[in-house]
């Protein structure tokens, strides 16, 4: 069995390069895969790994300096959905981009323990519910009643919030997958002039353990292999239906044509009937990975497992 572990810590970083090459060698040691972003803010990561290596990686992070109370949501999975390390710097290990200076590590405030969250939004108190994710991720699925913007990446909230005119005097309830976004959005808000704001510690993730995922609909969007994992089990239904088909439908794959490589959403009958694709054109693509229709749903390999330098570069060009 195999555990798959996402978490963040905002603390001071004084030297990322440094710390990176560190973290590599521990990584490495421990047979860890998966997407790691350190910046001087902090760090952020979804890794995975055998139980009794996650365990052990746990416990090194929990050593360093500023990380000795660091959280994890941890589920247990079948098999580890990474196929490599990856490890980078960033700017910021969330990019909000935002003009305010903000830092989760000094005015972090407002949280919402997942049975807190739950008795609020049962009460009959007057709150706006904002999901802080991108639109991919929140139409798979979201809490009951909540504003899901369309928008395409989570630098695009602040003028988002500005357009859309909420009621500075309501109070505002936000939530994201594992509450990184929500640590950098609630004080862009305070800052903003929203005085009565709260955020679901520990995200959609925390809440499905703590609270069985109730009055959310439908799935949650990961960024690893899976792509969604369930939340409710009384809820669980699609919230959205296949692009090629039309049928109910939650799964997304990307086209298998590489030059488009688009997250959609598609059946099994509609990635067989288009070979993986999301159009027409795509499935007549000369760089289309090859199709297996007894694995559709395996995670597709990269470009240079099929195609040469001649890919690359125009893939790279583009």
């Amino acid at each position: 069995m195999y555990s798959t572990i996402l978490y963040y810590k905002f603390t001071h970083i004084e030297e990322p390069q440094a710390f990176r090459e560190k973290h590599i060698s521990l990584c490495r040691e421990l047979g860890i895969l998966g997407r790691i972003y350190i910046s001087h803010e902090g760090l952020n990561g979804t890794v995975a790994a055998a139980e009794t290596q996650i365990e052990l990686y746990k416990t090194k992070l929990r050593q360093e300096p500023g990380f000795e109370d660091i959280s994890f949501k941890q589920e247990k999975t079948k098999s580890i959905p990474f196929e490599k390390l990856k490890v980078k710097i960033r700017q910021e290990i969330v990019a909000l981009k935002s003009d305010i200076p903000i830092d989760p590590s000094k005015d972090g405030q407002g949280y919402l323990e997942p049975h807190e969250w739950r008795k609020m939004i049962e009460s009959d108190e007057d709150f706006v519910m904002i999901d802080v994710r991108n639109n991919y991720e929140s139409q798979v699925g979201h809490f009951e009643g909540a504003l899901t913007p369309d928008l395409d990446n989570f630098y695009d909230f602040p003028k988002w919030i500005d357009d859309f005119g909420i009621d500075k005097n309501k109070k505002i309830l936000m939530y994201c997958t594992g509450g990184i976004r929500c640590e950098k959005f609630s004080i862009l808000m305070r800052n903003k002039g929203y005085a009565d704001v709260y955020q679901l510690h520990g995200g959609i993730l925390n809440y499905k353990h703590e609270q069985n995922g109730a009055h959310f609909k439908g799935k949650c969007f990961v960024f690893d292999d899976r792509l969604t994992v369930p939340v409710n089990p009384e809820d669980s239904d699609p919230l959205t239906k296949c692009e090629i088909t039309g049928t109910p439908c939650d799964t997304y794959i990307n086209c298998a044509n590489m030059e488009c490589n688009r997250l959609f959403i598609c059946s099994e009958e509609g990635a067989r009937l288009m070979d993986g694709c999301c159009s027409e054109e795509c499935k007549k693509s000369p760089y289309k990975r090859p199709f297996n229709p007894d694995d559709i749903y395996a995670p597709f390999r990269k470009w240079y497992h099929y195609f040469g330098t001649e890919f690359k570069e125009r893939h790279v060009d583009s």
